[in-house]
């Protein structure tokens, strides 16, 4: 194992091991210790998990421009990106899967769908979203498999595994692999753009909650996905490649060319949003915002929101970032972190607003408040530990898969 993907899978351990005791106690106590309750049935791990799947969207989306459209200069770092859509997407389904009542009834969505719901829609296109990566990242690295299951040791023999029985080494398989990563690829494309746009449409539906019910939302779902998907690949390719800032410079700066123009964009959405909301001022609308701008967690809206995912990336990016690798992939790794804030306020203060006015008062239990949700301790061990799992993903992947495009023939 190299010394970057050692560093990467002690980070995974150490929040594995952090975030242990509050998955035991999800797993034994279920929903007992949670902080939140019936006026916030969602919280912090659907912030998450709708964090992941746009990571998962926007960098199989980047892929696509290698494999699909051709475009050489991110052509060495089209496997990565494939490898980094799967592990988010695996988090995504983690943080998902807690979040069910019943774990162990996820299946039902398979055995009792009602494809009225747009929640067995996206569980579908999850299903064949996770197909599709999975056979378009072996045809990518069939080659690479082949030659390397040549050797000797664990890895050439875990390569003659996963080439199940292909060993074909000629041009005109090369040839044929190509052409099935691009249908896949063009397959992929509105398949991402189906599955994360009908996460947003899940919120935009939602009639009780005025602060969802736009037609903005699933356009807004997409372009974060593309803007976080981005920054993470970016902050990936030059902190977590080996010598991803030399090696990989020009990669690495076009990448964040590449998020100047996304991040604009959302930057406008959200702020097109709250203006609106603000000038309207229609309670279901104006008090999450205000709760965002100006409540408890007003830190997560400015902080995180606003200075780390958009503002500070976008200016960085457009003075010292803009011909420098390190500066860029400092861009992004702000970003990457500060779109945790973008996720969290599309979800928590869709709860500000009773339902019914008055029914807050109504009811006296721990967990019945609007607008004062605290994650428990529980809930910040069960994130700790799934994140845990999707950073030792990726170090798995760099330590025994040929991410790297030159490692396969031309």
């Amino acid at each position: 194992m190299g010394k970057r993907a050692l560093i990467i899978a002690i980070v995974g351990l150490l929040l594995l091991l952090v975030g242990l005791p509050g998955l035991l106690d999800r797993l034994t106590h279920g929903m007992l210790n949670v902080g939140y309750g019936s006026p916030v049935p969602w919280a912090m791990w659907v912030a998450f998990y709708i964090y992941f799947i746009g990571l998962s969207a926007g960098a199989f989306l980047i892929s696509s421009m290698v494999y699909v459209f051709g475009m050489r200069q991110f052509e060495r770092i089209g496997r990565l990106a494939l490898f980094t859509a799967l592990a988010s997407l695996l988090t995504a389904l983690l943080f998902i899967w807690f979040d069910l009542g019943h774990m162990e009834r996820f299946f039902f969505v398979f055995t009792r769908a009602s494809f009225t719901s747009p929640l067995a829609w996206i569980v579908w296109l999850y299903t064949f979203y996770l197909l599709l990566l999975l056979a378009e990242i072996w045809f990518v690295m069939r080659f690479s498999f082949v030659r390397g299951g040549e050797g000797k040791g664990f890895k050439a023999g875990l390569y003659r595994f996963l080439t199940f029985g292909a060993r074909d080494l000629s041009p005109r398989a090369q040839e044929r692999d190509r052409k099935i990563v691009r249908i896949l690829g063009t397959i992929g494309v509105p398949l991402a753009i189906a599955f994360h746009g009908g996460t947003g449409t899940v919120f935009a539906v939602t009639v009780a909650r005025a602060y969802w019910y736009t037609g903005l939302f699933p356009i807004m779902f997409l372009v974060s996905a593309l803007a976080s998907g981005g920054a993470l690949l970016t902050t990936i390719v030059a902190f977590a490649v080996p010598n991803g800032l030399g090696e990989h410079r020009e990669e690495v700066i076009g990448l964040g060319r590449l998020l100047v123009p996304l991040l604009f964009v959302d930057f406008l959405m959200e702020i097109a949003e709250i203006l609106v909301s603000l000038y309207g001022t229609v309670p279901a609308h104006f008090i999450p915002v205000r709760e965002q701008l100006f409540g408890p967690n007003w830190w997560i809206f400015w902080g995180l929101g606003m200075g780390m995912a958009l503002v500070g990336p976008m200016l960085i990016l457009t003075f010292p970032g803009r011909r420098s690798a390190l500066w860029t992939g400092i861009a992004g790794l702000l970003a990457t972190i500060g779109f945790i804030g973008i996720r969290w306020n599309i979800v928590l203060p869709g709860f500000a607003v009773e339902e019914l006015p008055g029914i807050g008062k109504s009811f006296f239990e721990p967990h019945w408040t609007y607008g004062l949700y605290i994650p428990s301790a529980m809930e910040w061990g069960v994130t700790l530990f799934s994140v845990g799992v999707g950073v030792l993903i990726l170090a798995l992947g760099f330590w025994l898969l040929p991410l790297r495009a030159e490692e396969a023939p031309a």
